[in-house]
């Protein structure tokens, strides 16, 4: 890390899911396996905001003590695929807006982040096409037949 931003100088790790650099201090993606918050750490970021469920079968295992390992701080916000609710996303922007540190937003597949952040970033002020956009680079759950992406559309879009 230099002056709290993640480096830029360090290339982006293709082999952890669906990872996204959206700035110098955000970085998101799909499931962490084992040493990716070792990684993530030397990478600069300083917390780890999770969105999957635990007993998810791809979840990370103990996935608070690899984070402590790392050094990095840890936000765990379990959020049911199939039952998203407005709460959820109120606590996700909850722990993203208190973070004074880069931060690594996590999931399984980045769908829940991506959704999330879209809600996120329209609230923030961003235009909505432009929201969209980021989303879409790694979903689209407005036309997606996948089960359940009509929850995360309306909560990304409405």
């Amino acid at each position: 890390m230099t002056n709290g931003v993640v480096q830029d100088d360090m290339t982006d790790p293709a082999d952890i899911r669906n990872f996204v650099r959206l700035s110098p201090g955000l970085t998101t993606s799909g499931r962490l396996q084992p040493g990716d918050p070792a990684r993530l750490a030397a990478m600069g970021a300083g917390r780890v905001i999770n969105l999957a469920m635990p007993d998810h079968p791809e979840a990370l295992s103990d996935a608070a003590a690899e984070m402590a390992a790392a050094g990095l701080a840890y936000t765990h916000i379990p959020v049911p695929f199939d039952a998203p609710t407005l709460d959820h996303y109120h606590q996700f922007a909850a722990a993203l807006d208190a973070e004074q540190t880069p931060v690594h937003v996590h999931c399984i597949m980045n769908w829940r982040v991506s959704a999330f952040l879209c809600r996120h970033n329209r609230a923030s002020g961003m235009a909505d096409d432009a929201a969209a956009a980021l989303m879409h680079l790694v979903w689209q759950p407005e036309t997606s037949e996948y089960p359940n992406a009509d929850k995360w559309a309306a909560i990304a879009l409405n």
